[in-house]
């Protein structure tokens, strides 16, 4: 299973579409809020979203849903990030609302090898969001330095830090 990529492996153009999608639940939005101590009447109030806002229901946290954007594109393209160095921009196009099912996907517009280390690179990507009806709720850019595969090698490969099984000569193997 691809978990990342090597800055050899990025293409400027490419784009990577993420799966599975998230349905965002009320449950959700409401433990995020909680989490964050957002307790903004939008998101948590339905009597205030129903009677005060041009939605007439909950909006979920902005926060929350460039969060799941951004969890998503991890298997793609920081999962064997050294470091996230920057989101340069990031807009809220349109609400998400409980029940809605966000799916993203991320182009890479840049690739620039590092300066001061020649193990690593950086690349620089737009994340697009949408909803099960493909309306785009939310776009960022960000700028993320990933290794060079001699960086990889030098660490122990694609699963640094895995264990290696050690057998065990009490276990009789699976059972029936």
């Amino acid at each position: 299973m691809q978990f990342g990529r090597s800055y050899e492996e990025f293409e400027v153009g490419a784009t990577y579409k993420h799966w599975p999608g998230k349905t965002v639940t009320e449950y959700d939005d409401h433990l995020f809020c909680l989490l964050t101590m957002n307790h903004h009447p939008l998101h948590l109030d339905v009597n205030y979203a129903e009677k005060t806002t041009q939605f007439g229901k909950n909006v979920v946290v902005g926060n929350y849903v460039y969060s799941i954007l951004l969890g998503m594109s991890v298997a793609d393209i920081s999962g064997k990030a050294i470091a996230n160095l920057e989101v340069e921009s990031l807009r809220h196009v349109a609400p998400t609302f409980h029940g809605d099912t966000l799916y993203g996907e991320t182009t890479v517009l840049e690739k620039t090898e590092s300066k001061s280390k020649d193990d690593r690179g950086v690349v620089y990507v737009e994340t697009i969001g949408y909803n099960q009806d493909g309306k785009i709720v939310c776009v960022f850019r960000r700028k993320v330095m990933v290794p060079k595969n001699s960086y990889l090698e030098s660490r122990g490969g694609e699963q640094p830090g895995r264990p290696v099984p050690v057998p065990d000569k009490n276990w009789a193997g699976p059972s029936a």
